[in-house]
């Protein structure tokens, strides 16, 4: 059972996010990047409640910005998803999550050291430029299950 809905429409799209925000962190930045992808789709909570689809995660709106900085830039995020990176977006999408991501709603490049905490959320660790930041402890117990 995969840990979300999903179809092939879907696995494109998170591919082109996947490929937009992390393409030079390599498969592997892709992959946390996608584990975001996927939390956030699953949580149901806090800024992601009612999340019911790949496209609602990507294209959500929040502070009246897109969620994702290349959605609002727009120029890497339109490239054509590729099949290796189709591959990545399936396995998030069937099964794969990892630390720092693992539990992971949020990331972002600070071009400079990780803060210990983003907007009130704890850092649960870096991988390149990437710092990621999951729920405080018994706020979003869904991102654990799901």
């Amino acid at each position: 059972m995969p840990r979300a809905n999903y179809r092939t429409s879907d696995v494109a799209l998170m591919a082109r996010m996947m490929r937009a925000e992390a393409e030079g962190e390599g498969k592997q930045g892709m992959l946390y990047v996608g584990n975001v992808i996927v939390n956030r789709l699953v949580a149901n909570c806090l800024d992601f409640k009612g999340l019911r689809s790949v496209n609602q995660v990507i294209f959500q709106v929040q502070g009246g910005n897109f969620s994702f900085e290349a959605v609002q830039k727009g120029n890497v995020f339109y490239q054509r998803a590729r099949t290796s990176e189709k591959r990545l977006a399936k396995q998030n999408l069937d099964y794969w999550r990892d630390h720092p991501a693992k539990f992971a709603l949020w990331y972002f490049n600070p071009h400079a050291p990780c803060p210990a905490t983003w907007y009130g959320q704890p850092k649960s660790g870096q991988f390149k430029e990437h710092c990621f930041y999951e729920p405080k402890p018994a706020t979003c117990d869904s991102v654990y299950s799901g």
